[in-house]
């Protein structure tokens, strides 16, 4: 037990230290028990700083997966993408048409495009909260093989609800071809990103929706357009937009 607890404090203990963790990974096996002492004594007197320590650990594992799973994450469904294509900092957002979290971020959305013309929305549907969940995400997709992705999205959101009928009549508001959606929801291409969106989500560890992915940051839950300003300057400065 002491040797879990051990191993758990040198992690923590690494992620608050940063360049100090190396140094203490790089100390010999006669050492590690006097330093695990030492860790947990420093622990055991300043508890507050283990969920700071945590949170950086956390933090750090996420880029790693981010990293790993780059090109799943940011590369679009063709049309599944709003403000400048050729952005220099993509947010995805991962989304669920019966989330109510994501309709609440809608107006934070909206805000960063109307502000920031070098961002780019890469939206990737993520459906696990209804039964519905699925066959709207089939047809948002079916609606951005026809470059109507946001017309459709904007449409259902508006609608508050998720059901057979919502999705039709967004379908129609959005002016799609309903014969060729049909067609598409089915196809191949829409059935893969669904999967690969549902896969990514379990690598990176998302537990709901919507989930965010900017540079190598993890956003989870409704942001504000602050957040989102606050996440894309990070992206920037640390020189990985996506």
């Amino acid at each position: 037990m002491m040797g879990k607890i051990g191993n758990a404090l040198m992690l923590a203990a690494a992620a608050l230290a940063g360049a100090g963790g190396a140094i203490l990974a790089q100390r010999g096996t006669a050492d590690r028990a006097a330093t695990e002492t030492v860790v947990r004594d420093y622990i055991l007197a300043n508890p507050e700083i283990l969920p700071q320590a945590m949170q950086r650990l956390q933090a750090k594992e996420a880029g790693k997966a981010v990293a790993a799973n780059r090109s799943a994450i940011v590369e679009p469904f063709p049309g599944a993408i709003a403000g400048n294509p050729k952005g220099d900092v993509s947010v995805v957002t991962y989304l669920d048409y019966a989330c109510g979290f994501c309709r609440a971020s809608l107006p934070a959305i909206t805000g960063l495009i109307a502000g920031d013309p070098n961002v780019r929305i890469v939206y990737r549907e993520l459906p696990i909260l209804s039964p519905d969940s699925r066959s709207a995400a089939q047809w948002a997709l079916a609606a951005a093989l026809q470059n109507k992705f946001k017309p459709f999205h904007d449409a259902l959101y508006a609608s508050g609800r998720v059901d057979a009928g919502a999705i039709q009549q967004a379908a129609t508001t959005a002016g799609l071809d309903i014969a060729a959606a049909r067609a598409a929801i089915q196809s191949p291409q829409v059935v893969a990103e669904i999967e690969r969106n549902l896969k990514t989500a379990g690598t990176l560890g998302f537990t709901g929706t919507p989930s965010w992915v900017v540079g190598d940051q993890v956003l989870s839950g409704a942001q504000t357009l602050p957040a989102l300003q606050t996440a894309v300057a990070e992206a920037r400065r640390a020189g990985k937009p996506g």
